[in-house]
């Protein structure tokens, strides 16, 4: 058993014009987790974020909508975490993955940044890299020149049935990890149903 996990946080940028972005897959499926338990993310200044909480199975986990841009997300996670006197390990990170394809999600706890902004961020922040992440593949547009534009661009019609089944299958995995079973959620998602 791992820690349980007490705070979720899904990754993205504020505003009307980036809320499809490919870059707040993390924002859209933490989107998807407070809908499924009929949770409101309500504004909360001092955190400079969207804050809600749901319960699961009697464990109560915190939602966590950073409204900082995407590169100060730890300016919204640290203050959060200091509050409700939250350790790194409790907390679940959910974001845009590029180096995975679109339809893949993986789970894992600890490890560096992978160039990605908002994690870079948070891990300065915390002072830790010691959290669990979610992270959702986006694909990778095939050359870094073209990373930004395609990270900002929205998802095309045709990849998101792919990207909603990947959301509801991590969605689904939430009573797992608010129980610290961090490795069974691991195996539950990461590996492929058996085709008949």
């Amino acid at each position: 058993m791992s820690a349980a996990i007490a705070l979720v946080v899904g990754l993205g940028n504020p505003g009307q014009q980036y809320q499809c972005n490919r870059h707040n897959a993390g924002a859209l499926w933490l989107a998807a987790l407070a809908a499924a338990y009929k949770c409101e993310l309500k504004p909360e200044a001092r955190f400079k974020g969207h804050a809600g909480r749901i319960d699961l199975n009697g464990h109560e986990v915190r939602l966590l909508f950073p409204t900082t841009f995407m590169n100060k997300s730890g300016d919204s996670v640290q203050p959060f975490c200091q509050f409700y006197k939250l350790e790194p390990a409790q907390i679940l990170i959910a974001y845009d993955e590029l180096d995975l394809p679109l339809g893949t999600t993986r789970l894992k706890v600890g490890g560096g940044h992978g160039g990605h902004n908002g994690v870079r961020d948070i891990i300065r922040a915390l002072g830790s890299a010691d959290f669990a992440r979610l992270r959702l593949g986006i694909g990778h547009p095939g050359h870094a020149s073209l990373v930004l534009n395609y990270v900002l661009g929205n998802f095309k019609k045709s990849e998101e049935p792919a990207f909603e089944a990947e959301v509801g299958k991590a969605v689904a995995l939430m009573p797992l990890l608010a129980q610290g079973n961090i490795q069974l959620a691991m195996n539950q998602l990461h590996t492929k149903p058996k085709e008949n």
